[in-house]
């Protein structure tokens, strides 16, 4: 098989971790990485360590989906303590740079009274020297603000802690990202690679062109053991829809959660991708929908479910672009997209509001982001306004309309959309819930819980389509997809508060003649 013509088969998914735990943003940008890793994830662990059984017992209770347990039976917790001794020894350096900001912090809240800032550099951890910059606010409120691109050169940054595993999707629900590290598995391919190896974009690139085994292992640099269980993993034949592609007008299709692929003959955009590989499902777009060449990735902001590696690294062989909303530059919670993904080797196109990316016969414009971050300093969301085969649509992911006016100056300047998509998870988690690990002061509980991670409620959501004019409005799902719980881990009933928006929205729509749904795995648009 090692000289025949092969082709990635449908269900292989891979899973990028970093230090065993899942990527996302806040485990991948350098600085947010080691607070993570020191103040949530090593926490976490250590706790599992005391007590295995009550974190594998809440990790199966529904009541508490979501929370920070380890679901890993505790015959294995001797490979957790090895993972964290591990993290201890090689990740020392990290550890130290983490509680080196919070000593910063500490001091700047001390010491930085509105005079020269000057002295405090040489009372600030020696970690921390040439990586920060000291400022006030207008305010004279004082903040260390990170230099992201010479964090990045740092030993802060350190490629060895990301590896990947290659598997195929079981339909089973995997354990929740945010609190479970993945373990050594028989039937899962590892591979100790950083998430940038060319060798990723070769196997991934191999769904649409097929390849030999013989240039996989090359690529991926793998042993004997490692090709063979690769070869499993392949077909003498592409997976891919016959459909996939359009000959004329334009379509948008919907395959889940925040993710639309929108195409015409010429050109293909997909906002946040998120996509199954299942599929056997037969109830979804899957990754087999996907047009072989798609000129641009949109990322509405950093969250989880909307900057997903697992979804974005079989992508980069076919792709021509990511589009991110521009970062504050430097700020703690607010790591910069732009490069965070240029260091996964992904060509990066940096965006601010109205800022415009032409593509072959269309055009996206970046528009404003309201809320939905508990009222952190994030400006690294956006969202988009996208016009293509002689129609506007506007993709407002979780934006919040709790300033409608904001969406009068986007229609006055772009003009009324034909079609809005909208996102209406309008009670979220909390500020801990995401954010615990950044906040070097601690906050109440209910301080936490009155700033959440939501988007529109029925009546913003309305705000928001009266102020835009446009005729269509879909609601996104809120991770109600069955496939997408590792990393939503959401549950809802026909009673859950969320839903009861959805539904007095459309009502609303309804009574005004507005074309509106609540979108659910798959849906299409022609025109």
């Amino acid at each position: 098989m090692s000289d025949e013509r092969v082709f990635l088969r449908s269900k292989a998914i891979i899973e990028p971790l970093v230090d065993r735990f899942f990527a996302w943003p806040y485990t991948v940008a350098p600085v947010q990485a080691a607070m993570n890793l020191a103040f949530l994830q090593l926490p976490l662990l250590e706790s599992y360590l005391q007590s295995p059984q009550v974190h594998v017992a809440a990790s199966v209770n529904p009541e508490l989906r979501g929370g920070y347990f380890v679901n890993i039976p505790e015959s294995r917790a001797d490979e957790v303590r090895d993972l964290v001794a591990a993290i201890k020894r090689d990740r020392a350096d990290m550890l130290r740079f983490a509680e080196a900001i919070a000593a910063g912090q500490e001091i700047l809240r001390a010491n930085a009274t509105g005079f020269d800032l000057t002295p405090l550099y040489p009372k600030m951890p020696a970690e921390l020297g040439g990586l920060i910059e000291l400022a006030y606010d207008t305010d004279n409120q004082a903040q260390m603000r990170f230099m992201e691109p010479v964090v990045y050169k740092s030993k802060v940054y350190d490629e060895s802690r990301q590896s990947v595993q290659l598997s195929f999707e079981t339909g089973i629900e995997r354990p929740f990202i945010l609190s479970t590290p993945r373990l050594p598995s028989p039937d899962v391919l590892e591979l100790d690679i950083p998430f940038r190896h060319e060798g990723l974009t070769e196997l991934f690139r191999a769904r649409v062109h097929g390849t030999t085994l013989a240039h996989l292992r090359e690529a991926l640099e793998l042993d004997d053991a490692q090709a063979a269980q690769l070869a499993g993993m392949l077909s003498d034949r592409p997976s891919l829809a016959e459909d996939r592609h359009i000959d004329n007008g334009g379509r948008i299709r919907y395959f889940g959660h925040a993710c639309l692929v929108l195409q015409t003959p010429e050109a293909a955009i997909v906002t946040d991708p998120f996509i199954s590989a299942d599929s056997t499902a037969g109830d979804r777009y899957t990754l087999d929908d996907l047009p072989d060449y798609i000129d641009l990735v949109l990322i509405t902001h950093g969250h989880q479910d909307h900057i997903v590696f697992e979804t974005l690294l079989q992508l980069r062989g076919r792709l021509g672009a990511i589009v991110v909303p521009r970062s504050s530059r430097g700020n703690l919670c607010d790591p910069s997209m732009a490069l965070m993904l240029r260091n996964q080797g992904f060509n990066v196109i940096e965006v601010d509001d109205f800022d415009e990316v032409e593509f072959p016969g269309g055009k996206i414009t970046a528009t404003p982001f309201l809320g939905e971050h508990c009222d952190l300093d994030i400006r690294a969301k956006s969202t988009y306004w996208a016009e293509l085969a002689g129609k506007k649509v506007f993709i407002g992911a979780d934006s919040s309309g709790i300033e409608p006016s904001l969406y009068r100056y986007i229609k006055n300047h772009l003009g009324t959309a034909d079609i809005a998509f909208l996102g209406m998870e309008c009670d979220g988690a909390p500020l801990t819930w995401l954010y615990q690990a950044l906040l070097t002061i601690p906050v109440t509980k209910k301080m936490s819980n009155s700033r959440k991670l939501s988007g529109s409620n029925a009546e913003q959501a309305a705000a928001i389509m009266t102020e835009l004019g446009a005729q269509e409005a879909y609601v996104y799902a809120m991770g109600e997809e069955d496939w997408l719980g590792h990393v939503m881990a959401t549950t809802y009933t026909p009673d859950t508060y969320q839903i009861k928006q959805i539904e007095e929205f459309l009502t609303w729509c309804k009574d005004r003649n507005i074309k509106a749904g609540h979108l659910f795995k798959q849906q299409e648009w022609r025109w």
